[in-house]
Protein backbone atom coordinates (compact mmCIF):
# COMPACT_ATOMS: atom_id res chain seq x y z
CA UNK A 1 0.00 0.00 0.00
CA UNK A 2 1.52 3.38 -1.00
CA UNK A 3 2.55 5.71 1.79
CA UNK A 4 0.07 8.54 2.55
CA UNK A 5 1.58 11.91 3.43
CA UNK A 6 0.53 12.84 7.00
CA UNK A 7 -0.66 16.38 7.74
CA UNK A 8 -1.62 17.94 11.08
CA UNK A 9 -4.08 20.85 10.76
CA UNK A 10 -4.09 23.24 13.74
CA UNK A 11 -6.75 25.95 14.10
CA UNK A 12 -8.85 27.17 17.05
CA UNK A 13 -11.79 27.95 14.71
CA UNK A 14 -13.83 24.71 14.26
CA UNK A 15 -15.33 25.65 10.88
CA UNK A 16 -11.98 26.59 9.38
CA UNK A 17 -10.31 23.48 10.86
CA UNK A 18 -12.98 21.14 9.47
CA UNK A 19 -13.00 22.85 6.07
CA UNK A 20 -9.24 22.50 5.55
CA UNK A 21 -9.08 18.97 7.02
CA UNK A 22 -11.97 17.73 4.87
CA UNK A 23 -10.51 19.26 1.71
CA UNK A 24 -7.08 17.67 2.27
CA UNK A 25 -8.61 14.26 3.05
CA UNK A 26 -10.43 14.35 -0.29
CA UNK A 27 -7.05 14.96 -1.97
CA UNK A 28 -5.74 11.68 -0.55
CA UNK A 29 -3.73 12.93 2.42
CA UNK A 30 -3.77 11.36 5.89
CA UNK A 31 -5.05 14.26 8.04
CA UNK A 32 -5.22 14.81 11.80
CA UNK A 33 -6.61 17.96 13.46
CA UNK A 34 -5.99 19.88 16.68
CA UNK A 35 -7.87 22.80 18.18
CA UNK A 36 -4.84 24.36 19.88
CA UNK A 37 -1.08 24.53 19.75
CA UNK A 38 -0.83 22.59 23.02
CA UNK A 39 -2.93 19.73 21.63
CA UNK A 40 -0.99 19.78 18.35
CA UNK A 41 2.31 19.48 20.20
CA UNK A 42 0.93 16.51 22.13
CA UNK A 43 -0.12 14.76 18.88
CA UNK A 44 3.21 15.59 17.27
CA UNK A 45 5.11 13.93 20.12
CA UNK A 46 2.91 10.83 19.95
CA UNK A 47 2.72 10.22 16.21
CA UNK A 48 4.66 10.60 12.97
CA UNK A 49 3.69 13.85 11.22
CA UNK A 50 5.09 14.88 7.83
CA UNK A 51 3.71 18.45 7.71
CA UNK A 52 2.06 20.88 10.15
CA UNK A 53 -0.43 23.46 8.81
CA UNK A 54 -1.15 25.88 11.64
CA UNK A 55 -3.05 29.08 12.27
CA UNK A 56 -0.87 31.91 13.54
CA UNK A 57 -3.19 33.67 16.00
CA UNK A 58 -4.39 31.19 18.66
CA UNK A 59 -4.83 31.53 22.45
CA UNK A 60 -2.14 30.23 24.85
CA UNK A 61 0.22 29.05 22.09
CA UNK A 62 0.51 30.94 18.78
CA UNK A 63 1.53 29.39 15.50
CA UNK A 64 5.01 30.90 15.89
CA UNK A 65 5.30 29.38 19.38
CA UNK A 66 4.24 26.00 18.00
CA UNK A 67 6.79 26.36 15.21
CA UNK A 68 9.62 26.88 17.70
CA UNK A 69 8.47 23.95 19.85
CA UNK A 70 8.27 21.64 16.82
CA UNK A 71 11.71 22.69 15.58
CA UNK A 72 13.16 21.92 19.02
CA UNK A 73 11.85 18.34 18.69
CA UNK A 74 12.50 17.78 14.98
CA UNK A 75 13.90 20.71 12.95
CA UNK A 76 13.26 18.88 9.67
CA UNK A 77 9.45 18.84 10.02
CA UNK A 78 7.97 21.42 7.61
CA UNK A 79 5.53 23.97 9.08
CA UNK A 80 3.21 26.22 7.05
CA UNK A 81 1.67 29.19 8.86
CA UNK A 82 -1.83 30.57 8.12
CA UNK A 83 -2.97 34.00 9.22
CA UNK A 84 -5.62 36.57 8.51
CA UNK A 85 -3.16 39.32 9.35
CA UNK A 86 -0.93 39.07 6.31
CA UNK A 87 1.93 41.46 5.78
CA UNK A 88 5.42 41.40 4.33
CA UNK A 89 6.89 41.86 7.82
CA UNK A 90 4.95 38.94 9.26
CA UNK A 91 5.90 36.72 6.30
CA UNK A 92 9.59 37.55 6.63
CA UNK A 93 9.43 36.98 10.40
CA UNK A 94 7.81 33.56 10.00
CA UNK A 95 10.31 32.44 7.39
CA UNK A 96 13.22 33.67 9.52
CA UNK A 97 11.88 31.55 12.38
CA UNK A 98 12.07 28.50 10.16
CA UNK A 99 8.61 28.27 8.62
CA UNK A 100 8.50 26.42 5.31
CA UNK A 101 5.82 28.67 3.85
CA UNK A 102 3.26 31.33 4.71
CA UNK A 103 -0.38 31.67 3.58
CA UNK A 104 -2.97 34.36 4.27
CA UNK A 105 -6.65 33.85 5.07
CA UNK A 106 -9.12 33.46 3.56
CA UNK A 107 -7.26 30.49 2.07
CA UNK A 108 -7.21 29.81 -1.63
CA UNK A 109 -7.62 26.01 -1.55
CA UNK A 110 -5.98 25.50 -4.94
CA UNK A 111 -2.94 27.47 -3.77
CA UNK A 112 -2.91 25.53 -0.49
CA UNK A 113 -2.95 22.23 -2.38
CA UNK A 114 -0.14 23.42 -4.67
CA UNK A 115 2.07 24.45 -1.72
CA UNK A 116 1.45 21.16 0.13
CA UNK A 117 2.21 19.09 -2.95
CA UNK A 118 5.48 20.98 -3.34
CA UNK A 119 6.40 19.96 0.21
CA UNK A 120 5.22 16.34 -0.23
CA UNK A 121 7.15 15.95 -3.51
CA UNK A 122 10.29 17.26 -1.84
CA UNK A 123 9.67 14.92 1.10
CA UNK A 124 9.42 11.95 -1.28
CA UNK A 125 12.67 12.81 -3.08
CA UNK A 126 14.51 13.37 0.22
CA UNK A 127 13.20 9.99 1.45
CA UNK A 128 14.49 8.32 -1.73
CA UNK A 129 17.82 10.07 -1.26
CA UNK A 130 18.10 8.83 2.32
CA UNK A 131 17.17 5.29 1.29
CA UNK A 132 19.90 5.35 -1.33
CA UNK A 133 22.47 6.62 1.17
CA UNK A 134 21.43 3.95 3.66
CA UNK A 135 21.73 1.24 1.01
CA UNK A 136 25.21 2.47 0.20
CA UNK A 137 26.22 2.60 3.86
CA UNK A 138 25.01 -0.97 4.37
CA UNK A 139 27.50 -2.11 1.77
CA UNK A 140 30.29 -0.20 3.59
CA UNK A 141 31.70 0.83 0.24
CA UNK A 142 30.90 4.49 -0.21
CA UNK A 143 29.94 7.51 1.84
CA UNK A 144 29.87 11.25 1.46
CA UNK A 145 26.96 11.74 -0.94
CA UNK A 146 25.81 15.01 0.55
CA UNK A 147 23.18 17.27 -0.89
CA UNK A 148 19.55 18.11 -0.27
CA UNK A 149 19.17 20.95 -2.76
CA UNK A 150 16.64 20.51 -5.54
CA UNK A 151 19.26 19.85 -8.29
CA UNK A 152 21.14 17.25 -6.21
CA UNK A 153 17.94 15.52 -5.11
CA UNK A 154 17.05 15.14 -8.78
CA UNK A 155 20.51 13.69 -9.52
CA UNK A 156 20.16 11.15 -6.71
CA UNK A 157 16.63 10.32 -7.83
CA UNK A 158 17.99 9.42 -11.29
CA UNK A 159 20.79 7.39 -9.67
CA UNK A 160 18.21 5.46 -7.69
CA UNK A 161 16.19 4.66 -10.82
CA UNK A 162 19.07 3.82 -13.16
CA UNK A 163 21.21 1.82 -10.72
CA UNK A 164 19.21 -1.47 -10.88
CA UNK A 165 19.34 -1.48 -14.70
CA UNK A 166 22.09 -2.49 -17.12
CA UNK A 167 21.93 0.84 -18.98
CA UNK A 168 25.10 2.64 -19.97
CA UNK A 169 25.30 5.98 -18.14
CA UNK A 170 27.06 9.18 -19.18
CA UNK A 171 27.90 11.40 -16.20
CA UNK A 172 28.56 15.03 -17.08
CA UNK A 173 29.66 17.99 -15.03
CA UNK A 174 32.50 20.38 -14.31
CA UNK A 175 35.72 19.18 -12.71
CA UNK A 176 35.37 18.63 -8.98
CA UNK A 177 31.59 18.12 -8.94
CA UNK A 178 31.80 14.45 -7.87
CA UNK A 179 31.35 12.42 -11.05
CA UNK A 180 33.35 9.48 -9.69
CA UNK A 181 31.27 9.49 -6.50
CA UNK A 182 28.08 9.22 -8.55
CA UNK A 183 29.59 6.35 -10.56
CA UNK A 184 30.36 4.54 -7.30
CA UNK A 185 26.81 5.13 -6.11
CA UNK A 186 25.39 3.59 -9.28
CA UNK A 187 27.65 0.54 -9.05
CA UNK A 188 27.12 -0.21 -5.37
CA UNK A 189 23.34 0.22 -5.64
CA UNK A 190 23.21 -2.13 -8.65
CA UNK A 191 22.94 -5.94 -8.98
CA UNK A 192 26.65 -5.86 -9.92
CA UNK A 193 27.66 -4.49 -6.50
CA UNK A 194 29.35 -7.77 -5.52
CA UNK A 195 31.52 -7.56 -8.65
CA UNK A 196 34.50 -5.29 -9.26
CA UNK A 197 34.35 -1.55 -9.94
CA UNK A 198 37.33 -0.66 -12.13
CA UNK A 199 38.19 3.01 -12.72
CA UNK A 200 40.22 4.39 -15.63
CA UNK A 201 41.18 8.03 -16.23
CA UNK A 202 41.41 8.23 -20.02
CA UNK A 203 43.28 11.55 -19.85
CA UNK A 204 46.03 10.25 -17.58
CA UNK A 205 47.84 7.95 -20.05
CA UNK A 206 49.11 8.33 -23.64
CA UNK A 207 47.29 6.33 -26.33
CA UNK A 208 50.01 3.67 -26.67
CA UNK A 209 49.77 2.79 -22.98
CA UNK A 210 46.03 3.36 -22.62
CA UNK A 211 45.13 0.73 -25.24
CA UNK A 212 47.10 -1.91 -23.36
CA UNK A 213 45.72 -0.64 -20.05
CA UNK A 214 42.13 -0.98 -21.25
CA UNK A 215 42.27 -4.13 -23.37
CA UNK A 216 45.43 -5.93 -22.25
CA UNK A 217 48.17 -7.31 -24.51
CA UNK A 218 49.79 -10.56 -25.56
CA UNK A 219 53.42 -11.47 -25.04
CA UNK A 220 55.61 -9.82 -27.68
CA UNK A 221 52.87 -7.41 -28.80
CA UNK A 222 55.35 -4.54 -28.54
CA UNK A 223 58.83 -3.82 -27.22
CA UNK A 224 58.86 -4.56 -23.51
CA UNK A 225 55.80 -6.86 -23.58
CA UNK A 226 57.60 -9.78 -21.93
CA UNK A 227 54.35 -11.47 -20.95
CA UNK A 228 50.62 -11.31 -21.56
CA UNK A 229 48.58 -8.91 -19.45
CA UNK A 230 44.93 -8.54 -18.51
CA UNK A 231 43.32 -5.22 -19.37
CA UNK A 232 40.90 -3.23 -17.24
CA UNK A 233 37.89 -4.56 -19.16
CA UNK A 234 38.90 -8.11 -18.34
CA UNK A 235 39.46 -7.19 -14.70
CA UNK A 236 35.99 -5.60 -14.61
CA UNK A 237 34.25 -8.72 -15.98
CA UNK A 238 31.03 -9.30 -14.03
CA UNK A 239 31.13 -5.78 -12.63
CA UNK A 240 31.39 -2.17 -13.78
CA UNK A 241 34.04 -0.11 -15.54
CA UNK A 242 34.12 3.66 -15.07
CA UNK A 243 35.79 5.55 -17.93
CA UNK A 244 36.54 9.06 -16.72
CA UNK A 245 37.28 11.85 -19.24
CA UNK A 246 35.94 9.79 -22.12
CA UNK A 247 36.35 12.76 -24.45
CA UNK A 248 40.14 12.29 -24.34
CA UNK A 249 40.07 8.87 -26.05
CA UNK A 250 41.71 8.75 -29.47
CA UNK A 251 39.57 7.84 -32.48
CA UNK A 252 41.29 4.45 -32.68
CA UNK A 253 40.36 3.57 -29.10
CA UNK A 254 36.88 4.98 -29.61
CA UNK A 255 36.35 2.38 -32.36
CA UNK A 256 37.43 -0.44 -30.02
CA UNK A 257 35.19 0.87 -27.25
CA UNK A 258 32.25 1.05 -29.66
CA UNK A 259 32.74 -2.64 -30.43
CA UNK A 260 32.62 -3.46 -26.72
CA UNK A 261 29.37 -1.54 -26.38
CA UNK A 262 27.80 -3.17 -29.43
CA UNK A 263 29.10 -6.75 -29.27
CA UNK A 264 30.51 -7.13 -25.74
CA UNK A 265 33.87 -8.25 -27.12
CA UNK A 266 37.30 -6.84 -27.98
CA UNK A 267 40.79 -7.98 -28.99
CA UNK A 268 43.93 -7.65 -26.90
CA UNK A 269 46.87 -5.73 -28.35
CA UNK A 270 48.84 -8.20 -30.46
CA UNK A 271 45.99 -10.70 -30.77
CA UNK A 272 43.26 -11.40 -33.30
CA UNK A 273 41.26 -13.63 -30.97
CA UNK A 274 38.12 -11.91 -29.60
CA UNK A 275 37.64 -11.78 -25.85
CA UNK A 276 34.06 -11.85 -24.54
CA UNK A 277 33.29 -9.56 -21.61
CA UNK A 278 30.27 -8.98 -19.36
CA UNK A 279 30.69 -5.47 -18.04
CA UNK A 280 28.57 -2.39 -17.47
CA UNK A 281 30.07 0.86 -18.77
CA UNK A 282 29.80 4.18 -16.96
CA UNK A 283 31.50 7.14 -18.64
CA UNK A 284 32.16 10.70 -17.56
CA UNK A 285 33.45 13.96 -19.01
CA UNK A 286 33.73 17.60 -18.03
CA UNK A 287 34.05 18.60 -21.69
CA UNK A 288 31.25 19.55 -24.11
CA UNK A 289 31.07 16.33 -26.11
CA UNK A 290 28.87 17.90 -28.78
CA UNK A 291 31.70 20.33 -29.58
CA UNK A 292 34.13 17.41 -29.87
CA UNK A 293 31.79 15.74 -32.37
CA UNK A 294 31.69 18.91 -34.49
CA UNK A 295 35.49 19.10 -34.35
CA UNK A 296 35.81 15.48 -35.51
CA UNK A 297 37.41 14.39 -32.24
CA UNK A 298 34.55 12.19 -31.03
CA UNK A 299 32.59 9.60 -32.99
CA UNK A 300 28.92 10.42 -33.11
CA UNK A 301 27.90 6.74 -33.02
CA UNK A 302 29.97 6.25 -29.84
CA UNK A 303 28.34 9.29 -28.27
CA UNK A 304 24.86 7.89 -28.89
CA UNK A 305 25.90 4.51 -27.46
CA UNK A 306 27.25 6.12 -24.31
CA UNK A 307 24.40 8.59 -23.95
CA UNK A 308 21.66 6.11 -23.03
CA UNK A 309 21.07 7.85 -19.70
CA UNK A 310 22.74 11.18 -18.93
CA UNK A 311 23.27 12.48 -15.42
CA UNK A 312 24.25 16.14 -15.30
CA UNK A 313 25.82 17.09 -11.96
CA UNK A 314 25.26 20.79 -11.26
CA UNK A 315 28.22 22.95 -10.22
CA UNK A 316 28.34 23.93 -6.56
CA UNK A 317 27.47 27.56 -7.34
CA UNK A 318 24.07 26.36 -8.61
CA UNK A 319 23.25 24.43 -5.43
CA UNK A 320 24.32 26.85 -2.73
CA UNK A 321 21.98 25.31 -0.15
CA UNK A 322 24.34 22.29 -0.14
CA UNK A 323 27.44 24.37 0.73
CA UNK A 324 26.62 24.55 4.44
CA UNK A 325 26.03 20.77 4.63
CA UNK A 326 29.32 20.09 2.84
CA UNK A 327 31.24 22.56 5.03
CA UNK A 328 30.05 20.89 8.22
CA UNK A 329 30.79 17.42 6.84
CA UNK A 330 34.35 18.29 5.78
CA UNK A 331 34.93 20.13 9.05
CA UNK A 332 34.04 17.05 11.10
CA UNK A 333 36.01 14.76 8.80
CA UNK A 334 39.26 16.72 8.77
CA UNK A 335 39.09 17.65 12.46
CA UNK A 336 38.86 13.95 13.32
CA UNK A 337 41.52 13.01 10.76
CA UNK A 338 43.98 15.56 12.18
CA UNK A 339 43.12 14.97 15.84
CA UNK A 340 41.85 18.51 16.39
CA UNK A 341 38.83 19.87 18.24
CA UNK A 342 37.05 22.33 15.95
CA UNK A 343 33.69 23.69 17.16
CA UNK A 344 32.68 25.21 13.84
CA UNK A 345 33.06 28.40 11.83
CA UNK A 346 32.63 32.02 12.87
CA UNK A 347 29.66 33.84 11.27
CA UNK A 348 32.10 35.86 9.13
CA UNK A 349 33.96 32.75 7.95
CA UNK A 350 30.75 30.90 7.15
CA UNK A 351 29.35 33.92 5.31
CA UNK A 352 32.43 34.19 3.09
CA UNK A 353 32.26 30.49 2.20
CA UNK A 354 28.54 30.69 1.47
CA UNK A 355 29.11 33.62 -0.92
CA UNK A 356 32.12 32.17 -2.78
CA UNK A 357 31.48 30.74 -6.28
CA UNK A 358 33.83 27.67 -6.11
CA UNK A 359 35.24 27.40 -9.64
CA UNK A 360 36.80 24.12 -8.44
CA UNK A 361 33.43 22.93 -7.08
CA UNK A 362 33.17 20.44 -4.18
CA UNK A 363 36.84 19.47 -4.46
CA UNK A 364 37.85 23.11 -3.93
CA UNK A 365 35.59 23.48 -0.90
CA UNK A 366 37.06 20.28 0.55
CA UNK A 367 40.60 21.59 0.10
CA UNK A 368 39.71 24.97 1.64
CA UNK A 369 38.26 23.33 4.76
CA UNK A 370 41.17 20.90 5.12
CA UNK A 371 43.66 23.77 4.88
CA UNK A 372 41.75 25.81 7.45
CA UNK A 373 41.54 22.90 9.90
CA UNK A 374 45.25 22.17 9.59
CA UNK A 375 46.44 25.80 9.91
CA UNK A 376 44.06 27.31 12.47
CA UNK A 377 45.41 28.02 15.95
CA UNK A 378 41.90 28.29 17.39
CA UNK A 379 39.00 25.88 17.91
CA UNK A 380 36.83 27.94 15.54
CA UNK A 381 37.55 28.55 11.85
CA UNK A 382 37.51 32.29 11.14
CA UNK A 383 37.81 34.40 8.01
CA UNK A 384 41.54 34.76 8.67
CA UNK A 385 41.98 30.97 8.33
CA UNK A 386 40.65 31.03 4.76
CA UNK A 387 42.86 31.55 1.68
CA UNK A 388 43.30 35.20 0.76
CA UNK A 389 42.04 34.49 -2.76
CA UNK A 390 38.71 33.33 -1.32
CA UNK A 391 38.41 36.41 0.90
CA UNK A 392 39.28 38.81 -1.90
CA UNK A 393 37.01 37.24 -4.50
CA UNK A 394 34.17 37.31 -2.00
CA UNK A 395 34.65 41.04 -1.56
CA UNK A 396 35.24 41.78 -5.25
CA UNK A 397 32.53 39.58 -6.76
CA UNK A 398 30.10 38.61 -4.04
CA UNK A 399 29.38 41.86 -2.21
CA UNK A 400 28.60 44.69 -4.58
CA UNK A 401 27.36 46.85 -1.71
CA UNK A 402 30.61 46.77 0.26
CA UNK A 403 31.96 50.06 1.59
CA UNK A 404 34.99 51.89 0.23
CA UNK A 405 37.31 50.88 3.10
CA UNK A 406 36.71 47.17 2.55
CA UNK A 407 37.20 47.51 -1.22
CA UNK A 408 40.50 49.40 -0.74
CA UNK A 409 41.75 46.75 1.69
CA UNK A 410 40.96 44.03 -0.82
CA UNK A 411 42.94 45.89 -3.49
CA UNK A 412 45.88 46.37 -1.09
CA UNK A 413 45.95 42.66 -0.31
CA UNK A 414 46.05 41.74 -3.99
CA UNK A 415 48.81 44.21 -4.81
CA UNK A 416 50.91 43.15 -1.81
CA UNK A 417 50.56 39.48 -2.69
CA UNK A 418 51.54 40.16 -6.31
CA UNK A 419 54.57 42.22 -5.21
CA UNK A 420 55.70 39.46 -2.84
CA UNK A 421 55.41 36.91 -5.63
CA UNK A 422 57.48 39.08 -8.02
CA UNK A 423 60.15 39.65 -5.34
CA UNK A 424 60.32 36.01 -4.21
CA UNK A 425 58.93 36.99 -0.82
CA UNK A 426 61.67 39.48 0.00
CA UNK A 427 60.10 42.42 1.83
CA UNK A 428 62.62 45.12 0.87
CA UNK A 429 62.15 44.42 -2.84
CA UNK A 430 58.38 44.16 -2.49
CA UNK A 431 58.32 47.56 -0.74
CA UNK A 432 60.25 49.10 -3.63
CA UNK A 433 57.83 47.65 -6.18
CA UNK A 434 54.90 49.04 -4.21
CA UNK A 435 56.51 52.46 -3.76
CA UNK A 436 56.21 52.38 0.02
CA UNK A 437 58.53 52.19 3.00
CA UNK A 438 59.62 48.85 4.43
CA UNK A 439 58.16 49.70 7.86
CA UNK A 440 54.79 50.53 6.28
CA UNK A 441 54.87 47.25 4.36
CA UNK A 442 55.60 45.25 7.52
CA UNK A 443 52.57 46.87 9.15
CA UNK A 444 50.39 45.85 6.19
CA UNK A 445 51.82 42.31 6.25
CA UNK A 446 50.86 41.94 9.89
CA UNK A 447 47.45 43.53 9.34
CA UNK A 448 46.54 41.19 6.46
CA UNK A 449 48.20 38.05 7.84
CA UNK A 450 50.87 37.47 5.17
CA UNK A 451 53.04 35.41 7.54
CA UNK A 452 53.42 32.49 5.18
CA UNK A 453 54.15 34.40 1.99
CA UNK A 454 56.77 36.96 3.10
CA UNK A 455 60.37 36.48 4.12
CA UNK A 456 62.00 38.75 6.64
CA UNK A 457 64.29 41.47 5.29
CA UNK A 458 67.28 39.37 6.33
CA UNK A 459 66.37 36.82 3.66
CA UNK A 460 67.58 39.31 1.03
CA UNK A 461 71.30 38.36 0.60
CA UNK A 462 72.38 41.92 -0.26
CA UNK A 463 70.44 43.34 2.71
CA UNK A 464 71.88 40.72 5.04
CA UNK A 465 75.42 41.46 3.84
CA UNK A 466 74.87 45.19 4.33
CA UNK A 467 73.55 44.66 7.85
CA UNK A 468 76.50 42.37 8.66
CA UNK A 469 79.06 44.98 7.54
CA UNK A 470 77.26 47.69 9.48
CA UNK A 471 77.37 45.58 12.60
CA UNK A 472 81.08 44.82 12.23
CA UNK A 473 81.87 48.51 12.05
Amino acid sequence: MPYRFRILVVDDEPIQRELVSGFLKKQGFDVSAAESGVKALELFRQDSIDLILTDQKMPNMSGSDLLQAVRAINPETPVILMTAFGSIEAAVGALKQGATDYLTKPLNLDELLYRIRQVSDRYRIIAENRELREALRERHRIEGIIGESGPMLEVLSIVRRVAPSEATVLIRGESGTGKELIAKAIHFASPRASGPLVKVNCAALPETLLESELFGHEKGAFTGAIGSRQGRFELANGGTIFLDEIGDLSLHLQAKLLRVLQEREYEKVGSSRPVQVNVRILAASHRLLEDLIKAGQLREDLYFRLNVVTILIPPLRERRSDVSLLMDHFLRHFAEKNGKTIRGLTPEGRDILLRYDYPGNVRELENIIERAVVLTRDDVIGSGDLPLTVQELEVADGDRETNLTVAVEALERRMIRDALARSDGIQTRAAELLGMGERALRYKLTKYGFREEASSPDSDPEEAQSRGQSGSE
